[in-house]
């Protein structure tokens, strides 16, 4: 995704009416939680989203703000989400052709051959971890062994809450410390700071919340009764017998993995995984394309039809196990649209309150209220949160703050690592906490877990901003401008 770094402002409104319309979405989101559970996201979350924005659009009637520079804030805001778009178009298509080739299924039974319940989350962790920084993104992470891992924990008993916040820690640790991330890189220009000095400084906070997730998660990992441990070699006879299970088969993520290391767009990476997850499906499971395909024997349109359904719409892979009935199901492209709508609704909200100068309003207001040191950390975490709320987007998250603030910082004689770092402890990684955000919505629809099952697990994102402040408070790394020109 390409953020738009251009933020409006608006000097004939005040701060009570730019948080008018956001104060009317938590109400109406809190409504349709009530109503809705965990269906809300649904449709009922995505017309709120229309109506908060409708209620800014009547707001920037009244500030003299026209309805062509609203409509042309929310195409930018639509062309600065569509790589996201096509990206969770490609996963869709990427999961289904995975699963039709046995790529998926061989991660789950080697899974289960090494990982066991009584370390599982923080292997978790780690995995999601490394598989983050070498490639620089947590949505790739998510995409390839983040859906495994999931359906290796619901194997072994584990919740799928649970085992999604641990890949979500660990992707988004790899996506904040990586040099290859993008939101690494915007943050640091954002702030005005050197990459590396950036990577830096992040390590001090980063590393101690890290740690404590892992130690969380360890003390979970060996406390959580489960039941699926048991029955994991039935699980591994059984997918053993569905499909032809092959070390070979690795090769495609392998591929994914070193193409994006190699700098190679995200895009681009998964449509050559979901190509080579199609030939390798023809080649190993030939009976299973044209059961997919509704044919009795594998031919060229019995082999294209099984195929295309993957990557396209809703496969399911029968067995004698109910349990991996329930893993061996895919939605393709198809699945990826309640997500992608989502996403749009909440770009009409944020780009509507960006052109009446709302998200500047609430951010300029964070910023006056900030008379010390601790203060200023404290609004610039507030304004991160703020924008992930209200403009759905993390980059925007990242630039708003980051315009906003870098001059207070330096007034301050404050190094801009200090902003640099305290952007992403509270930007980056909190995104994926707000189901309408654009992370949210993406993680929830790869991983297939709801924002409010896995937020109570995702340790290190909501851990981050407050190890943020705390080293604030207390004074630790806080890096002065002065000592850093000597």
């Amino acid at each position: 995704m390409t953020p738009d770094t251009s933020v409006a402002s608006n000097n004939e409104l005040n701060l009570f009416e730019a948080l008018i319309p956001l104060l009317f979405l938590i109400v109406m989101l809190g409504l349709n939680v009530y109503i809705y559970g965990d269906d809300a996201l649904g449709g009922a979350n995505q017309f709120v989203l229309l109506l908060a924005a409708a209620v800014a659009a009547i707001i920037g009637f009244s500030n003299k703000v026209s309805y062509r520079e609203m409509i042309a804030e929310v195409s930018e805001n639509f062309k600065s989400t569509t790589g996201a778009i096509l990206i969770l178009l490609m996963v869709g298509a990427l999961a289904g052709t995975w699963l039709l080739s046995g790529i998926i299924p061989t991660m789950i039974y080697y899974g289960l051959k090494i990982l066991h319940p009584s370390y599982f989350l923080p292997a978790t962790v780690i995995i999601c971890s490394i598989i983050s920084v070498a490639t620089g993104s947590s949505w790739t992470t998510s995409a390839t062994v983040g859906i495994a891992l999931i359906g290796i924990g619901k194997a072994l008993g584990v919740p799928m809450g649970m085992t999604a916040g641990a890949v979500i820690s660990g992707a988004y640790f790899g996506d904040k410390m990586s040099p290859l991330s993008d939101t690494t890189n915007l943050a640091a220009a954002m702030a005005k700071a050197d990459l590396f000095d950036h990577i830096k400084y992040m390590a001090f906070t980063t590393v101690p919340t890290i740690t404590l997730t892992l130690l969380i998660f360890t003390i979970i990992s060996l406390t959580q009764e489960t039941t699926g441990g048991a029955e994991a070699g039935t699980m591994m006879a059984t997918i053993k017998e569905t499909f032809n299970v092959s070390p070979f088969l690795f090769l495609v993520p392998i591929v994914v993995i070193v193409l994006i290391t190699r700098k190679t767009k995200p895009l681009i990476a998964l449509l050559v995984g979901t190509l080579l997850g199609g030939v390798f499906a023809l080649i190993f499971q030939p009976g299973i394309v044209s059961q997919v395909a509704g044919a009795e024997s594998l031919d060229w349109k019995s082999g294209y039809k099984g195929v295309m359904n993957s990557m396209t719409t809703n496969i399911a892979i029968k067995t004698n196990n109910p349990d991996l009935n329930d893993l061996f199901t895919a939605k393709g492209m198809k699945g990826m649209l309640g997500t992608i709508w989502l996403i749009m609704c909440a770009m009409v909200f944020g780009g509507v309150m960006d052109a009446i100068g709302a998200l500047s309003r609430i951010s300029s207001a964070l910023l006056n209220m900030a008379k010390s040191i601790f203060g200023l950390f404290a609004a610039t975490v507030a304004s991160a949160l703020s924008l992930n709320i209200t403009a759905s987007d993390q980059y925007l998250s990242i630039v708003v703050t980051g315009k906003m603030f870098d001059k207070a910082y330096a007034e301050r004689d404050l190094a801009p690592e200090n902003l640099s770092r305290t952007i992403e402890d509270a930007g980056t990684v909190t995104s994926v906490l707000i189901p309408w955000n654009t992370c949210g919505a993406y993680q929830s629809g790869v991983l297939g877990v709801s924002v409010f099952d896995y937020f109570i697990y995702a340790f290190f994102n909501y851990l981050s901003p407050f190890m943020t402040l705390l080293f604030a408070a207390l004074g630790i790394k806080i890096k002065r401008l002065s000592k850093s020109l000597k």
